[in-house]
């Protein structure tokens, strides 16, 4: 598994194959754990062991999830991780074709929905966390006219700033420094609009 970036995905077998709203949920369950089973993975998306491991079969099909090294003394188990250290579609790479364009929208618009589940899902728990944890949560909107050029430059700094943190955080973790640590989602979305 690659440590610094994310696979961009340019082609649109592999973009359809993502595409699939449980296979969305696997990869995201999988890229939180870093490896687990099918079991395990079925166990967090509530579905049957047998349609999940089915999904993982095709996720890996395309390069997007390998084969770990076992974890357990059940040689019978698979193990799974990503591929690589996340994934990233882009816009010049599929609006070429209305096929392209179209996949690369229902992606788009399936991953948004999945996200803004995530966050409904801790606003509906938002009391059960403590103070410190509801303090630090944010939900921000910043609305600032800026050239293409500036955009791509605030992403590419927003980028660099989250994975100094994520690299931080996992190694932390994995020294030992646990206490207190929980997964976090960061969602940043930037783009055009008129009014």
């Amino acid at each position: 598994m690659s440590d610094t970036e994310p696979r961009r995905i340019t082609d649109l077998d592999t973009l359809k194959a993502f595409g699939h709203p449980l296979r969305m949920k696997l990869y995201r369950a999988l890229y939180i754990a870093r490896t687990a089973t099918a079991s395990q993975l079925a166990d967090q998306v509530d579905e049957a062991v047998s349609l999940v491991s089915y999904h993982l079969r095709k996720l890996a099909d395309h390069g997007l999830i390998e084969e770990a090294e076992p974890q357990g003394n059940d040689g019978r188990e698979r193990w799974w991780r990503p591929a690589s250290q996340g994934l990233s579609f882009h816009d010049a790479d599929f609006h070429d074709a209305p096929e392209k364009a179209a996949t690369h929208a229902a992606v788009g618009r399936m991953s948004f929905e999945q996200r803004s589940d995530l966050y409904r899902g801790y606003l509906d728990t938002q009391a059960a966390w403590g103070a410190e944890w509801r303090s630090a949560s944010f939900s921000s909107e910043y609305l600032a006219p800026l050239t293409a050029a500036e955009l791509a430059a605030l992403s590419d700094e927003l980028h660099r700033l989250v994975k100094k943190y994520e690299a931080a955080g996992r190694a932390a973790e994995g020294a030992g420094d646990t206490e207190g640590r929980e997964n976090v989602a960061l969602h940043l979305y930037g783009f055009p609009f008129r009014v």
